[in-house]
């Protein structure tokens, strides 16, 4: 119990916690090009923040319910005038907004907006570490509980319904764990780079992986050493904790994205010598 004392182990018991459930998350948005959805969401749980504060209740309650109440409103959109990545990006913006304008009317309360917008996990607790966890396994666990219905909704919705797998209701799953992981993410690196740790690893997993559950696994084990050496750059450089994490998983990607065509070459050549 006494390197739970220590913040730096904490911090990154906590990465690695979100890492675990946003990689395999991460890989249904890069499939599904949900990049503007997840970034919606996530933009949603600052204004989860203000309305927790004004309620008096838990901003972990605020955030989940935001977030998962702008997840639900645009996976039931209707087909209308304007096209859904535009869409998107006003209810990103909107949502972001409207949180720091709804923050800014809070009287007598102390707001860590910084923390909020990239996130503060050398501050995070043990009882943060419970919720951070508590909250990866549930996403995991959704997201393996359901596999082969994401899948099939993924790769081809028609072929999906004929198998008696109903598409709608895997969106929901997804929107449900996402929704969940912005709630439990926020803590860690914040709003604005929640999205980041969704896509980066997972887009960094996609050019080793030879299939979907390997690349799933791979996006975690990225985003977890991301995490990691994150931390440590910040705790040597004295830079933010937050940013210091997506800029090494970054790095994991361009590492990925030029050794990615070479890998493929190889494996092809391999594949015509047998």
């Amino acid at each position: 119990m006494i390197l739970l004392d220590d913040f730096l182990f904490r911090a990154a018991l906590a990465g690695i916690g979100v890492a675990c459930a946003a990689g395999p998350l991460g890989c249904f948005v890069v499939w599904r090009r949900m990049a503007y959805f997840g970034d919606a969401t996530a933009h949603a749980a600052l204004l989860g923040v203000a309305l927790a504060l004004a309620a008096g209740t838990p901003v972990l309650l605020g955030v989940l319910v935001a977030a998962l109440a702008v997840a639900m409103a645009l996976s039931a959109r209707p087909d209308g005038a304007f096209a859904a990545d535009t869409l998107l990006g006003v209810v990103a913006h909107a949502a972001l907004a409207l949180g720091l304008v709804a923050v800014s009317f809070l009287e007598g309360v102390r707001v860590d907006l910084m923390g909020y917008l990239f996130g503060d996990i050398l501050a995070v607790t043990r009882g943060d570490l419970a919720v951070i966890w508590g909250g990866a396994i549930l996403v995991a666990g959704l997201l393996a509980a359901r596999w082969r219905g994401l899948m099939s909704a993924t790769l081809s919705p028609d072929l999906a319904s004929a198998e008696g797998i109903n598409p709608a209701r895997e969106r929901i799953v997804l929107t449900i764990a996402l929704a969940l992981l912005v709630a439990v993410a926020i803590k860690v690196v914040g709003a604005l780079l929640i999205t980041a740790m969704l896509i980066v690893p997972a887009a960094a997993a996609r050019g080793f992986a030879r299939t979907p559950e390997s690349m799933a696994l791979l996006a975690a084990g990225i985003g977890a050493g991301a995490a990691v050496a994150g931390i440590a750059a910040s705790y040597r450089l004295d830079t933010p904790a937050g940013p210091s994490i997506v800029v090494a998983a970054v790095a994991a990607f361009l590492v990925a994205a030029a050794a990615g065509p070479r890998l493929t070459e190889a494996r092809t050549a391999r594949s015509r010598g047998t």
